[in-house]
């Protein structure tokens, strides 16, 4: 584990700290994991409103002619169907079948992107991108002057549309918009989350960081609204079936084998795009599948995955009890023929094998 002097301290962490949350190392920084617990907290996500403090994450802006030509040729997606206001899902592949980082594309305009990547990732992805910059795209690093505050739940428009003349409650998914919040000025509104429980995500100078917190906060209070640490918002996206890198995803794992088809695009030449065509037209030998355990027992991470005689066929890459559902529930890659829903597998937890079945994503349908 890092050692605390090591870690970097988020805009917000006084405030977390004084609201009695449990902070834990995370991607190199200090970030609060719960407050008051994470059912109680995921369950007001999913049914009210919920903050998370994710300012870990990584945002990058890159400008100019060529900048949509190079993420264009770096990430899977097709970048070319982006319009001004409008964030795309993607991944950045490597050259040897494996993913380097998922990411979201936000198009500012026609020579102006901004890339938001994860926090354990944001020194391999920049250098990734800099060292593939051929064509002199002016590239910022801004992850250290941004905080970013995911506003969660089925309440959040209403009680944040007051705070800003942006039009939030007609704000379309995965799109965005750009001014007044919160008497700040150059603030950007996105839908968008991890969660699938609806909501925002709010980028804003690390300056204005404190004001924007307590303008959401006096705005939710007769929406229930609360603090989230990290443990809901991994219970809240595993419930969707959204991968986690470093979990589910990672350099050795294929977008293909992910289940990631529908943001890899072959309408284009991107990085290893010849060899995943492959896999997509030949089929992968092993996939990543959701699972419900049938009897009691919680998958972890890296727990084996094995069929009913006892043979290894895959590994647990995420899982939990999920707070929604009252089962267990989990993420892992199987071989392909134990891929198909209804599979019937078997995870061994203390030693006993807990039977398990294949199920189609996302877990929680509203």
């Amino acid at each position: 584990m890092e050692a605390a002097t090591d870690l970097k301290h988020i805009a917000l962490s006084d405030i977390h700290v004084k609201l009695g949350a449990k902070m834990v190392p995370f991607a190199g920084y200090l970030m609060p994991v719960s407050y008051e617990g994470i059912n109680a907290e995921h369950e007001t996500v999913r049914n009210r409103i919920g903050v998370f403090d994710v300012s870990h994450m990584g945002e990058f802006i890159l400008k100019g002619e060529h900048a949509m030509e190079l993420i264009q040729r770096l990430t899977s997606n097709d970048v070319a169907k982006l319009v001004d206001g409008k964030v795309q899902y993607s991944c950045i592949p490597n050259e040897d079948g494996g993913i380097v980082d998922d990411l979201l594309v936000y198009r500012i305009d026609d020579k102006s992107y901004m890339l938001v990547v994860n926090a354990s990732n944001i020194d391999k992805d920049w250098n990734w991108f800099v060292s593939r910059n051929t064509k002199g795209v002016e590239m910022h690093n801004i992850s250290d002057k941004t905080s970013l505050l995911a506003v969660q739940g089925p309440l959040a428009a209403a009680a944040l549309q007051p705070l800003t003349s942006m039009d939030l409650l007609n704000m379309e998914y995965y799109t965005f918009a750009k001014g007044d919040f919160a008497g700040c000025e150059n603030v950007l509104v996105s839908a968008t989350g991890y969660t699938g429980a609806g909501g925002f995500e709010i980028y804003v100078e690390n300056k204005d960081a404190e004001k924007v917190w307590n303008a959401v906060f006096e705005a939710g209070k007769d929406h229930g609204i609360k603090p989230i640490g990290l443990g809901a918002r991994d219970t809240l996206r595993l419930e969707m079936g959204f991968c986690l890198y470093g979990n589910d995803i990672d350099d050795t794992t294929s977008p293909i084998e992910a289940g990631l088809g529908w943001i890899t695009k072959f309408t284009k030449d991107f990085t290893n795009s010849s060899a995943l065509k492959l896999q997509k037209e030949t089929g992968v030998s092993r996939k990543l599948v959701g699972f419900e355990m049938m009897d009691r027992g919680i998958p972890r991470h890296d727990y084996l995955i094995q069929d009913a005689t006892g043979n290894t066929i895959g590994k647990v890459t995420s899982g939990t009890q999920s707070p929604s559902l009252q089962k267990a529930i989990g993420m892992g890659y199987v071989t392909a023929e134990f891929a198909k829903e209804g599979s019937e597998i078997f995870i061994p937890v203390r030693d006993k094998a807990i039977k398990a079945k294949v199920v189609k994503l996302p877990f929680y349908k509203k």
